[in-house]
């Protein structure tokens, strides 16, 4: 099978959040499933110096009259192994040579022609499905996200939906993201008049790259089987509760998983000290180090929480803060790495000032550190308002540090909460609360500093978090019979 995967970012070139981490484990994982995988990405300057060899295979023209070239070659750092993960990359500067992130100008403002941007990708991708390389033509196309939403669309209505129709799959990251833009832009997207209706990409009035490819991917698919249901609900469906469940046959939860590549202690580079679930002294070490770094107290007896994280309501930094004291009082300590929204960058700057021997926080992101941080941590806090799945949960339990979540989406299926069932069959593996509050949120601080006095069942929770295998083959099966029963 022949599988044109198409994503907006890919790790370790170019990350703002999790989808870079799942776009670039994927492919290798279908590769590895015997799968002819290749990925189309936007031909930002990152991506482009890590593509390697670079030969045109064609170009194409946008409805708004700009010319695209089409560059194909190896991805290097995102290959493992005996498998190469090859690209295709659009070389557009006017569209993606630009600073900032890859949807935001340095002051943090969307780009104002991110419709244009990014219907650049949907339309490549169906060119690719077409014959524009002619020596490789995707059987099915896999887009991610709302920038990728226009795909699914283009691909329906190649050639006015005469003939054999290329078959996709639209996976959802955050549906919270959909990529809204005012109804005037429809008319540069190249799009019939139909697409522009309740049916199709239409959201109350504007347009909506989400709604497009949830409207028109032949299969939806979401990063775990707890947010595919939740979605379904006006609580969590973003107003798009209503057509995912008319879509509920097409619509199905596959976990997100963890490259151990990347992400497993006992290897890790990024760390001064390497570790495994059978000798943890090197967590201690990689403890006091960074407190050391930090100015924080080095003391091995004082709990550290971490958090890893965009600065966002939805991640429930606000509980954080709210329930910082109840940290603070017993002797913990905070660590945040991460960059959001202002109130709460300013909001964290200001603990640390306050608190310097017990709080830490480092404005943006930094991927070496974010290792440390986990192999340091004690608990990593996931206390999300909703959360599709994922990645710092999983992260941290590979790393050894507790997660604190909440039970919603990929949380509730991947961290089983400490109690005294959980503890005598040994499936514990965190703390788990219920309620978006900050009382809920507080019980589950203080089990956590409870089972933190008891280390011998510590750390054989600890341990039974590290042994679980949030592995790419077994995600990478199901993705791959999907696509077998949609062709």
């Amino acid at each position: 099978m022949r599988i044109l995967q198409v994503s907006a970012e890919i790790f370790p070139l170019l990350k703002t959040g999790g989808l870079a981490d799942i776009a670039g484990a994927l492919p290798t994982a279908l590769l590895a499933q015997g799968c002819d995988a290749r990925v189309l990405l936007p031909g930002f300057p990152a991506i482009l110096a890590g593509l390697q060899d670079p030969v045109r295979v064609g170009a194409f023209g946008t409805p708004w009259g700009e010319s695209v070239e089409v560059l194909f070659g190896a991805l290097p750092a995102v290959s493992q192994g005996v498998h190469t993960v090859y690209a295709y990359v659009l070389v557009a500067p006017a569209l993606y040579d630009r600073p900032g992130n890859p949807y935001e100008d340095a002051n943090k403002h969307p780009y104002a022609d991110n419709h244009r941007r990014f219907a650049a990708l949907g339309w490549a991708a169906a060119h690719l499905a077409h014959g524009l390389d002619t020596h490789w033509r995707a059987d099915l196309v896999h887009s991610h996200d709302w920038h990728c939403g226009l795909a699914p669309v283009c691909l329906a209505v190649w050639n006015a939906g005469q003939g054999p129709r290329v078959p996709s799959v639209h996976t959802i990251h955050n549906l919270a993201y959909q990529g809204i833009f005012w109804p005037q832009n429809f008319s540069d997207l190249g799009l019939p008049d139909h697409v522009f209706s309740v049916g199709g990409m239409e959201y109350f009035g504007q347009i909506s790259f989400m709604k497009a490819g949830l409207s028109y991917a032949s299969h939806i698919t979401t990063v775990s089987p707890s947010y595919a249901r939740e979605i379904q609900t006006p609580e969590q469906g973003c107003g798009l509760d209503g057509l995912l469940r008319g879509r509920a046959g097409a619509l199905s939860g596959i976990l997100n998983a963890v490259d151990d590549k990347v992400w497993d202690p006992a290897t890790d580079r990024l760390l001064q000290h390497r570790y495994d679930v059978r000798n943890l002294t090197g967590k201690a070490r990689n403890k006091a180090a960074l407190q050391t770094a930090f100015g924080l107290t080095v003391d091995s007896d004082a709990p550290l929480f971490t958090v890893v994280s965009r600065l966002t309501e939805q991640k429930g930094l606000p509980l954080v803060l709210g329930g910082l004291q109840e940290i603070l009082s017993r002797g913990g300590q905070l660590m945040v790495l991460g960059n959001g929204d202002t109130q709460l960058e300013q909001a964290f700057t200001l603990q640390a000032k306050a608190h310097p021997n017990q709080v830490a926080f480092k404005l943006g992101y930094d991927e070496d550190l974010a290792h440390r941080i986990f192999a340091a941590s004690d608990v990593t806090l996931v206390p999300s308002r909703f959360e599709p799945c994922g990645l710092t949960q999983m992260y941290g339990l590979k790393y050894g540090s507790l997660p604190l979540v909440r039970r919603v989406g990929g949380l509730a299926d991947t961290v089983t909460d400490t109690d005294l069932e959980t503890l005598e069959d040994q499936t514990a593996t965190g703390f788990v609360f219920d309620s978006f509050d900050a009382s809920d949120y507080g019980r589950a601080v203080r089990r956590a500093f409870a089972l933190y006095r008891r280390r011998s069942d510590w750390n054989r929770v600890r341990q039974t978090g590290m042994r679980i295998a949030f592995d790419w083959a077994t995600a990478a099966q199901q993705y791959t019979h999907l696509y077998q029963s949609l062709m």
